[in-house]
């Protein structure tokens, strides 16, 4: 790999993170908590571009946790962005159609993750008036996923078909 590419994979994932970051600071009413619609994760469609955003989002999603929540959120809150980046860069190399899996691997790994995240890390024992734990998950579990569907695919899918017109990524 040249000096010149290295490089620019290492800005693309710099800027990646920003961007991530500054994205979940400046929505962060509504991008933690229960019913959460985290603006930033529009972004989980780059693995299809570039393999600097795996690192980027990754980074980015844990500053932006530690700045904003606690120490779990920041370690399993990124480890499920790197896990839906991961499976966003595979689906890179299949054929456009498959593309649209990239932002349900986001929507799933994060309605997984982060529901534990809230009951274990925040301490978010209730939902309503809901206080069964394996209910609250559950019930967690579909804030999350509902929310990731509106940022993913509401935001991500109409960014991916931006990026494809606009060639930005291409070399």
């Amino acid at each position: 790999m040249k000096k010149n590419t290295k490089l620019r994979s290492l800005t693309e994932g710099a800027m990646i993170a920003a961007i991530y970051g500054v994205l979940t600071l400046v929505f962060w009413q509504f991008s933690s908590m229960q019913i959460q619609v985290r603006v930033s994760e529009a972004l989980c469609i780059l693995p299809l571009f570039t393999p600097a955003a795996v690192p980027g989002l990754t980074v980015g999603c844990f500053l932006a946790n530690m700045l904003m929540g606690n120490v779990w959120d920041a370690v399993f809150g990124s480890f499920a962005t790197l896990l839906a980046a991961a499976v966003a860069y595979k689906l890179r190399d299949k054929r456009p159609s498959f593309h649209w899996l990239a932002p349900l691997a986001c929507v799933v790994f994060n309605a997984l993750i982060v529901p534990l995240v809230l009951y274990f890390g925040y301490g978010v024992t209730t939902f309503g008036n809901e206080t069964g734990t394996w209910l609250v998950l559950g019930l967690q579990a579909v804030s999350v996923a509902i929310g990731q569907v509106i940022a993913c695919y509401g935001l991500g899918m109409p960014l991916y078909y931006l990026l494809k017109r606009t060639r930005l990524f291409e070399r």
